[in-house]
């Protein structure tokens, strides 16, 4: 069965962060600031706010002061902000990280090679421009001066290649888009899969994190609330759309009318996404159908296990 074309903000809300309600940045989320987090952490705010980046891509140089650098998401290819980071890193950067290959994220590493010669590290995906010097999986880690030891988590959901990056000695996670300041992330299928984000942010639960430091917006020092907030409104949402399925199909689109009642038009399409995420994650719990679940455009019914299910 063919697959309904997306429009050209669909496909941009795909590649995207999370729907930011933050207006441009100002103060310490000012574009080419540098904000001291932590003895090993700096940020620098890239100057591309958005709806969908808050106030901009958050690249930060880890590791002590007068020793090695390593950079995690240079953002877009910004002369100026990489000129900047390049500036700050002082000529001590050894090492670029990228926690996923969106475009907010990863399309500055190769700039930012050029100016420092460090190699870059990631992972990609076949339809990809980005490709690493360096691909790290689940585990792969290096260590700076101070110690500063850095591990990479895969942490696939809303991308397949997601990475977040912990630094063991501070317990602080830099969680590129998995977690956000301020806003939910969008899980667009079918690169995002809303079974492995579910996952992956118990996992990150179990951490006992002392903060994250996330991709977009400010740093996050109550990293257990905020995972669980997550896990409640992603279950919460779950059930508002098991609960609209019965043997009548539905589309989609019918649901977001039906549960994203107060949502503003412009954001409809990430709606969309979200709902088509959760139905697919429903598909696989036998809780919900579809002639065709790769098709944003299909109908959907309640799944075997839910209509087998005795009432309550």
């Amino acid at each position: 069965m063919a697959t309904a074309r997306r429009s050209t903000a669909e496909i941009e809300i795909a590649a995207s962060a999370a729907v930011a309600p933050q207006p441009a940045g100002t103060g310490e989320l000012a574009p080419g600031v540098v904000t001291r987090l932590s003895d090993r952490v700096r940020r620098i705010i890239a100057p591309n706010p958005s709806l969908m980046t808050g106030p901009g891509t958050g690249t930060y140089l880890v590791g002590v002061d007068g020793g090695d650098l390593a950079v995690i998401d240079p953002g877009p290819a910004h002369d100026r902000h990489l000129d900047r980071v390049a500036e700050v890193g002082g000529g001590a950067i050894r090492w670029i990280l990228v926690t996923h290959t969106h475009a907010d994220h990863s399309p500055g590493a190769p700039g930012l090679s050029e100016r420092t010669g460090a190699p870059t590290v990631g992972q990609s995906r076949t339809d990809d421009d980005f490709v690493p010097d360096v691909v790290a999986g689940d585990g792969w880690s290096l260590t700076l001066e101070g110690p500063t030891t850095l591990r990479a988590l895969h942490t696939p959901g809303h991308a397949s290649n997601h990475l977040c990056w912990l630094i063991e000695e501070e317990d602080l996670l830099f969680s590129g888009d998995h977690v956000m300041d301020a806003s939910t992330v969008v899980i667009a299928p079918p690169d995002g899969d809303m079974a492995a984000y579910l996952e992956q942010l118990q996992r990150l639960r179990a951490l006992g994190l002392r903060a994250i430091a996330p991709g977009h917006g400010r740093l996050i020092t109550d990293p257990d609330a905020r995972l669980d907030e997550y896990l409640r409104h992603r279950r919460a949402r779950e059930a508002q759309v098991l609960a609209e399925l019965g043997t009548t199909p539905r589309t989609v689109e019918d649901l977001v009318r039906a549960i994203y009642t107060e949502t503003p038009e412009a954001l409809r399409p990430v709606a969309k996404f979200s709902v088509w995420a959760h139905l697919r994650k429903l598909k696989a719990d036998r809780l919900a159908d579809s002639g065709d679940p790769d098709d944003v455009g299909a109908a959907w019914i309640a799944g075997a296990a839910r209509i087998a299910a005795p009432a309550r």
